[in-house]
């Protein structure tokens, strides 16, 4: 089971496509430490009782700047489940954070939208670029020498304007000692005023699909593995061509859970506000259970929209491995 807890809506840097930039002015939110702690317990249990391992991602925001963060990463490990985290990076240059990164987390995730000229802009993070070239690879350089299991992974934002470059970047990006390599496409639900200018063509979307067959042997002599595969550019085709894709059942809440900083727990982030459930009224391993049921009745009680075009990177097969498809999309009830 993966639980991915948005824990803070706050962040240092000024994206331009996301809905958290620094420069936006509205109430930043931060999810309740206690509530992370009971629903901890609620997964600990759940894996004791089942063996299903959990792996709980902490979101932002920017996560790593979240204070309370290492004392619940420490209480979380102390109960047996993994830990992960996606990161802007900006925190990286800190030794203390990063032997607690070695010696704590199962995986990071790292934002890398480009090289210096795209990556810094971008961002809003002068030196950006380059300042993830020194601290990234001395961060895998300490996990090897302290024997960590720690996968490093780096995800990139896709766009019109860096898809070119996409297939350079892998190959800087596995010599900085990443091992996976993952991507989303530009979406345009959180900063639409973004989104025309900058989102993937059907022309860039055809050269990215003649591209992937070369970046995929190149990164794998490199040590690294680009993942994603045809259900995954099925999507992102569909999305350049503004077709939707529907999902009728995701089996929402079976494998996958996503929790937002004020606590509420939704089969994904798309959904939250149709079928958001207080973490607070899940206080056993038999609620945790009965969530995918609960989900199911919300949805026959009242569909989502959302699902009526599934930008879900969980349903659509980002983490697919590319030669091992998952069952294509489902289509509408």
């Amino acid at each position: 089971m993966i639980v991915v807890w948005r824990v803070v809506d706050s962040c240092n840097l000024a994206c331009g496509f996301c809905a958290f930039d620094k420069r936006l002015g509205f109430p930043r939110s931060q999810a309740a430490p206690a509530d992370i702690l009971r629903f901890a317990a609620v997964l600990a249990e759940h894996q004791a009782g089942t063996g299903d391992r959990v792996l709980l991602s902490w979101l932002g925001g920017e996560p790593l700047r979240w204070q309370p963060l290492q004392a619940l990463t420490h209480a979380v490990r102390g109960l047996g489940l993994e830990v992960s985290a996606t990161t802007n990076g900006t925190t990286l240059g800190s030794p203390q954070l990063r032997r607690h990164l070695c010696e704590t987390y199962k995986e990071l995730t790292i934002s890398v939208d480009g090289f210096s000229a795209f990556h810094d802009p971008s961002r809003g993070w002068a030196g950006g670029f380059e300042k993830l070239r020194l601290w990234v690879p001395a961060l895998a350089a300490e996990a090897r020498a302290l024997g960590s299991r720690l996968k490093l992974r780096a995800n990139v934002v896709l766009m019109h304007q860096n898809v070119g470059e996409f297939a350079a970047l892998c190959r800087e990006l596995a010599g900085w000692g990443i091992s996976e390599i993952t991507y989303n496409q530009l979406g345009g639900r959180d900063r639409p005023e973004f989104y025309p200018e900058h989102r993937l063509t059907r022309a860039d979307v055809d050269a990215l699909e003649r591209a992937l067959p070369e970046i995929r042997p190149s990164l794998v002599a490199r040590g690294a593995v680009l993942i994603g595969g045809e259900q995954y550019l099925t999507r992102i085709r569909a999305s350049a061509r503004d077709e939707r894709i529907p999902v009728a059942d995701c089996d929402p809440g079976q494998s996958f859970l996503f929790i937002d900083e004020k606590g509420l727990i939704s089969p994904c982030s798309f959904t939250t506000q149709d079928y958001g459930v207080d973490v607070g009224s899940v206080r056993s391993a038999a609620d945790l259970a009965a969530l995918p049921d609960r989900f199911r009745r919300m949805r026959q009680a009242a569909r989502s929209r959302q699902c009526d075009d599934c930008l879900s990177t969980q349903v659509c097969g980002k983490f697919n491995a590319a030669r091992r498809e998952a069952p294509a999309l489902a289509a509408a009830e």
